[in-house]
């Protein structure tokens, strides 16, 4: 199995949204053609599956699965240009903008 990474936490035994622990899933912040680049940049999360936004065992509301999913995104935004890349590099690697003002 791969070794992951993720930006947020080195703590992958408890949710990074909640803190508990429990049936852990790993979230990629951007899934489908972007889930390597997830891996890339650690973008990555451990969830609790009912906390999973596209996992089969989410019990969440729909529009709390969307606020969580796009607050990760735009923490990974927020951590990129942090971390020194600019918002042309971030484009280029995601295709849009996750800004929270948005």
């Amino acid at each position: 199995m791969k070794k992951l990474w993720s930006i947020f936490t080195d703590d992958f035994t408890k949710s990074y949204a909640t803190g508990r622990t429990g049936r852990i899933e790993i979230h990629h912040v951007f899934g489908g053609f972007n889930r390597k680049r997830s891996e890339k940049f650690g973008f990555v999360v451990p969830l609790l599956a009912e906390e999973h936004p596209n996992g089969a065992f989410c019990t969440l509301p729909s529009e709390e699965r969307i606020q969580l999913d796009y607050w990760l995104k735009s923490e990974c935004q927020r951590l990129f240009l942090e971390g020194g890349g600019t918002r042309e590099e971030w484009y280029s690697e995601f295709g849009r903008f996750y800004d929270m003002e948005e």
